[in-house]
């Protein structure tokens, strides 16, 4: 991927790093790197980053660099791609599987599976995921192909830009049809995976909107926009508030369920695109066990 830039102008005794800071929104670490591999170009010819640009020359930046992914081990785990471009690797994840190595999970995970299908195309990349899901939550998950769209990706959510929608099922009707709830998170006191509700948490908010409810099992379906990003949010956030997310043993002391993991998936994300900055928008339909749920349960 080559970002251009043709300097106007505007641009005319400027320096190099000033156009790829400012202009093509590069950041100054990944600008350091670009330089050290001679990725930088004016009219095609490599120049350093204090170079001082001239109207009409072509300023141009190759993003993929030699990257070194040896601590991931290429496995053959299949992975459900969603879309695929030079910037981005979308895929719905399935649950029971966690996205990149641990300590306590260093093999077998989503990107040991990307590790692998990119090996077989002859590509060797950083595996670089922009948002992360919980092991037994399902559905879209996105990946950088390089750091100027990670980089973005996650400016755009600093921005409130990149927007993510779940579709989860709760325990318990909630009584407000649609709501916001504004509860700080905070990682319990001697616990190294539960999080809590406390006043010293950080600020997390989850809008949410009772889609379907059925009160012969006394649960319903609900959508879920995040506006903060706190591990476990709608989770926690929904236990708070007295509808737990359905099948979620962490945070519900009820064990009867009809679905062996937490009935959340991330249904829809909303981000613009990297490169064209053009508005995107990927949707991953429900799992077959959350559909078998809402059919028993009809929702």
């Amino acid at each position: 991927m080559i970002l251009e830039h043709t300097i106007d102008k505007n641009d005319v005794g400027k320096p190099v790093r000033f156009i790829l800071r400012n202009r093509l929104q590069l950041s100054t670490k990944f600008i350091n790197k670009l330089k050290l591999q001679n990725k930088i170009t004016i009219n095609n010819i490599p120049v350093k980053t204090n170079y001082i640009v001239s109207e009409n020359e072509v300023l141009k930046a190759e993003l993929e660099l030699e990257e070194d992914c040896d601590n991931i081990e290429p496995q053959n785990i299949p992975i459900d791609i969603i879309y695929e471009d030079d910037c981005l690797l979308v895929l719905n994840k399935q649950p029971g599987i966690v996205v990149h190595p641990t300590f306590n999970h260093p093999n077998s995970t989503i990107a040991n599976g990307i590790v692998y299908y990119l090996k077989q195309k002859g590509i060797t990349k950083k595996v670089r995921p922009v948002s992360r899901l919980d092991r037994e939550t399902s559905g879209i998950i996105i990946f950088a192909k390089n750091q100027f769209a990670q980089d973005v990706l996650i400016q755009q959510m600093q921005d409130k830009i990149f927007e993510k929608e779940y579709l989860g099922i709760v325990q318990g009707i909630p009584v407000n049809k649609k709501d916001t709830i504004n509860l700080p998170i905070e990682r319990k006191p001697e616990s190294i995976m539960l999080r809590w509700i406390s006043v010293t948490g950080a600020p997390s908010i989850t809008h949410y909107e009772v889609l379907k409810s059925s009160p012969q099992y006394n649960t319903a379906l609900l959508k879920f926009k995040l506006e903060t990003g706190r591990t476990h949010q709608i989770r926690v956030h929904c236990q708070a508030m007295g509808f737990p997310i359905y099948g979620d043993t962490l945070y519900s002391d009820n064990r009867d369920f009809l679905i062996s993991r937490q009935a959340l998936h991330s249904h829809t994300t909303k981000i613009l695109h990297p490169e064209t900055k053009k508005e995107i928008i990927f949707n991953a339909e429900l799992p077959e066990d959350i559909k078998s749920v809402l059919e028993i349960m009809g929702l």
